[in-house]
């Protein structure tokens, strides 16, 4: 499968997601363990029902495949949705489907990926989430990597035989550290600069 390279991290990179992917995301989809964190249980996905989420998924929002960088194998995706260019705001979600890659540092350096593009290419000011008050992994790896908790809607989610809050979390433009494209935008206008010195001899 090919991939590009969007946003570098150490672990994993951001590429456009690929179509040819469809079968493995159905896997995905359909795996309970996983499914619970983002209600995907509640749905039934053929292969040609994914196939056509994933072509809404890249018309409808800014979405990326997660690979991690050894093997090239996507391994989940992330992205931003309900993006305002007036408002400066989005909301942020993120899945890792290959279950033996939960709990390696992948999530928290996608979502600094994600939030650095937002913040730093798409100008956003403000990035938002919603997370199951249950998911603790995702609360630690939101958390970690800066999201603020701001409140929650009580009772929400009906999982397992019980009602659930849902958290909401944010963060700000001005609390968020650029991981990678203020790196690669100093070393253009260095190399530049570098182009341009004039030696007087």
């Amino acid at each position: 499968m090919k991939y590009f390279r969007k946003m570098i991290g150490e672990k994993c990179y951001l590429s456009p997601i690929s179509i040819d992917d469809a079968e493995r995301y159905t896997e995905w989809v359909n795996d309970m363990e996983i499914g619970q964190f983002v209600l995907f249980s509640t749905a039934i996905y053929d292969l040609e029902k994914e196939r056509e989420t994933l072509k809404r998924i890249m018309r409808d929002s800014i979405t990326f495949a997660i690979v991690e960088k050894e093997t090239n194998k996507a391994i989940g995706n992330c992205g931003l949705m309900g993006s305002s260019d007036v408002h400066r705001h989005a909301q942020f979600g993120i899945f890792i489907g290959e279950k033996t890659y939960w709990n390696q540092g992948i999530g928290s350096e996608a979502t600094c990926l994600t939030l650095d593009y937002g913040f730093n290419i798409l100008n956003l000011n403000n990035i938002t989430l919603e997370v199951f008050s249950f998911n603790q992994r995702a609360i630690r790896c939101y958390e970690k990597v800066g999201f603020q908790y701001v409140g929650k809607r009580r009772k929400y989610i009906y999982m397992a035989g019980q009602y659930h809050d849902v958290l909401i979390y944010d963060i700000l433009a001005s609390e968020f550290s650029s991981p990678y494209v203020n790196k690669v935008f100093e070393r253009s206008i260095s190399d530049e600069a570098g182009r341009n010195k004039i030696t007087i001899v």
